[in-house]
């Protein structure tokens, strides 16, 4: 199963704080020389580069470098490296906790009476490596900012702690000798700030590590080693050593180390975290299983098909990463706001600064007002409200069997009207069978059947395997076959030139069907699909009359009622003959019904559709003839089972071919777009309420540096609030 074309170039960056952070490695990353594009994202701290080949992944590093970040370069398969909320940074935490507690603590004696101020000079000796070492950090992040000609969060913190300092350590020196009461110092704001802030980074880091669980899971599905059999013979192989064709023993309860083939042996398999299966499935010789899935009750020897990044769990995990890397159309609202959020605040706080110093001639108050104005803004938060939800909406929908491929996808897809089925294989079980082969006068069925399945020798379409199938292995091969697209297929046998095909290719061309019209009309009234044979060496000669029945999928009239409970109307979209593509219609309580459609002509029945309804259109199919519909509809989604083209064309694939996957789906998008607007209209509150507030000397900085610290963890833990999701039932 061919999920995922070719990966872009990924860089992992390190130093990014906020959306200006996002912002500027964007910028650094487009101005070099082949790049055609550039996504970064702050939440998994990587950049996505589409780049022209022979592009040096060393001038993309030095771009970043250049631009006050640090990067390097991630193979195509290697795992995400999300950095840790590590032991070291932890440590700095608390040692600078451990520092600014002396200096926080009378503030809250103050409140019951007491006076615990320590002197001067003890609290310049507690606030100095928190201001400088703890908070060296900022000072880096931020002069890289200055110089790249921007700001970011880290300036921020960096321009309103320094001015908290350099005016207790201004007051503490020029009263230095003087006899009186104490000058009034603000060693603990910045302290206390810097700290704080400090905090929140490393609680954030955590949150960051919960919503790339799922892509941690799905890579520790791969096992290092694989049992190889090679001339009788069974050694123990990393499982880079391993090469296709290779015979793999997976002995029960081991995980499959490769995808293959089974060679020998039986056994249930359980690949619930690659496809969402709950259940184990029975898997037996020459049937197809997948690395990652854990092996049952029997042994198996697996002949290994693909290897490495070829694998299904390698396409897998490089499309959920994709997808958690790539931009949500409303982050671009969120970027425009971002580029000029930290100057307009450096502005405001200069403006506050200015404004209640000549007012009332206390600078210190002043420079302690624009402080709260520079800490409690946070565009930190705003970078991470879309990103981390995305994260956490697709990594929960992988673990439950739907794959996102692009952002724009999952945030399109709340907003859908109007859900579009292909028939065959997507609401059907895709295996029919032959019911029907009714022969025109002058011809016996043997003959016609033995005609239709040497026409049919080559195809793997699915109404040829059921020829096929009724027809016995000992059907000869046409020869100059050629498919029709929509029609159907042309032949030779013998000294006779065949044609198999649909009602209208066989209008088209000028048979008279009338002998058989009401045999076929009496199979369509029944849903089946009606196919002709016919000779066209002389004359149009009708010989025969084929009807297939194909099974309807068992959860596919529940997936209607769901889609029709969430508010959407649904359409029927097929090639079929019209009576048939009616009676599945009626029979799944579908709302419309487009059939005798061409695939070529499918993109223009969506196009039709979203006109009609005025808003959004998702197709759901899975054969290569509703490749253009996929691609043509806002949503595309397709079924795991079907091909590769397929996949390729939609935004989401389901790894399950079950209708009812739709339906949650869109469910989990809805949540995901839910959680992405609750996170920006906070992350906005947060800003739009305290900056007014500092400004007008309500908000002490303190105080500013929690309420920062604590809108970027609100965002992270409201995002993760999505990996509670569960499918309905």
């Amino acid at each position: 199963m061919n999920l995922t074309p070719a990966a872009p170039l990924t860089l992992s960056i390190e130093g990014m704080t906020c959306a200006s952070c996002v912002l500027r490695v964007e910028k650094a990353l487009k101005k070099v020389p082949g790049v055609a594009g550039a996504t970064v994202n702050l939440a998994t701290e990587t950049a996505s580069i589409d780049a022209a080949p022979g592009t040096l992944p060393g001038a993309l590093e030095a771009a970043v470098a250049q631009a006050g970040y640090a990067a390097h370069l991630r193979l195509p398969d290697a795992p995400a490296e999300l950095r840790p909320a590590d032991v070291a940074q932890g440590r700095r935490v608390a040692i600078a906790a451990a520092l600014t507690l002396p200096l926080a603590l009378p503030m809250v004696a103050l409140l019951w009476g007491e006076h615990w101020m320590l002197p001067g000079w003890l609290q310049w000796l507690l606030a100095t490596p928190v201001q400088f070492w703890a908070g060296a950090r900022f000072y880096r992040h931020g002069w890289g900012a200055l110089r790249a000609g921007s700001g970011n969060m880290d300036l921020l913190v960096a321009l309103g702690t320094s001015a908290a300092y350099g005016l207790s350590v201004w007051t503490l020196f020029t009263h230095a000798g003087h006899e009186g009461m104490a000058p009034h110092l603000y060693f603990e704001a910045s302290a206390a700030v810097i700290t704080l802030v400090l905090l929140g980074k490393w609680l954030e880091a955590r949150a960051k590590q919960q919503t790339t669980e799922a892509i941690r899971a799905l890579q520790a599905l791969r096992p290092e080693t694989a049992r190889v059999r090679r001339d009788g013979v069974e050694r123990t192989l990393p499982i880079t050593e391993l090469v296709r064709g290779d015979l793999v023993v997976v002995r029960p309860g081991e995980r499959l180390p490769v995808d293959g083939l089974i060679d020998t042996g039986s056994s249930h398999v359980d690949e619930s975290l690659l496809t969402g299966e709950s259940l184990p499935v029975a898997r037996g010789a020459g049937e197809r299983v997948i690395g990652g899935s854990l092996n049952g009750e029997g042994l198996l020897t697996v002949k290994a098909t693909a290897l490495g990044a070829e694998s299904t769990l390698a396409r897998i995990v490089r499309l959920v990463e994709t997808a958690q890397a790539a931009k949500a159309p409303i982050q671009q609202t969120v970027d425009k706001v971002s580029a000029v959020f930290v100057p307009v605040v450096v502005a405001i706080a200069f403006v506050t600064w200015l404004a209640w110093g000549l007012a009332g001639g206390d600078w210190s108050v002043a420079t302690l007002n624009a402080v709260a104005v520079l800490v409690i803004a946070c565009p930190c938060a705003l970078g991470l409200a879309t990103p981390a939800a995305l994260m956490a909406g697709t990594g929960v929908a992988a673990r439950h069997g739907i794959l996102v491929k692009d952002a724009a996808a999952l945030e399109a897809a709340h907003a859908l009207r109007v859900v579009a089925f292909d028939k065959t294989g997507t609401l059907t079980v895709g295996r029919p069978t032959l019911t029907e082969l009714r022969p025109a006068d002058g011809v016996t069925r043997d003959e016609a059947l033995a005609l239709a399945a040497a026409l049919q020798a080559g195809s793997e379409h699915p109404l040829a395997r059921a020829v096929r199938q009724a027809a016995g292995a000992d059907a000869s091969a046409a020869s100059e076959v050629q498919a029709v697209a929509g029609r159907g297929v042309a032949g030779r046998v013998g000294t006779r030139e065949l044609k198999l095909g649909s009602t209208r290719w066989m209008r088209e061309l000028g048979v008279d069907l009338a002998p058989l019209q009401a045999a076929a009309d009496a199979q369509a009234a029944q849903g089946r699909t009606v196919s002709w044979l016919a000779a066209t060496e002389g004359p149009p000669t009708l010989l025969a009359l084929l009807a297939f029945g194909d099974e309807l999928k068992p959860d596919a009239r529940h997936a209607i009622e769901r889609l029709h409970a969430l508010g959407l109307r649904t359409v029927l979209v097929s090639g079929d003959h019209r009576a048939a593509a009616a009676s599945v219609a009626e029979s799944l309580g579908i709302d419309d019904v487009r059939a005798e459609v061409l695939p070529a002509d499918k993109a223009a029945v969506i196009a039709g559709l979203r006109h009609q309804a005025q808003g959004l259109v998702a197709m759901v199919g899975d054969g290569l003839n509703d490749a253009p519909a996929l691609a043509a509809a806002d949503v595309g989604i397709a079924m795991g089972s079907g091909t590769d083209v397929a996949m390729h064309a939609a935004g989401i694939t389901l790894m399950r071919g079950e209708p009812s996957l739709v339906a949650d789906a869109i469910h989990i998008s809805r949540r995901t777009t839910r959680k992405i607007h609750q996170n920006l209209f906070w992350a906005f509150v947060y800003n739009v309420v305290g900056i007014p507030l500092a400004a007008f000397g309500l908000l002490n900085p303190v105080v500013a540096g929690a309420a920062m610290a604590l809108s970027s963890v609100s965002v992270l833990g409201n995002a993760l609030l999505l990996k509670r999701w569960r499918p309905a039932a």
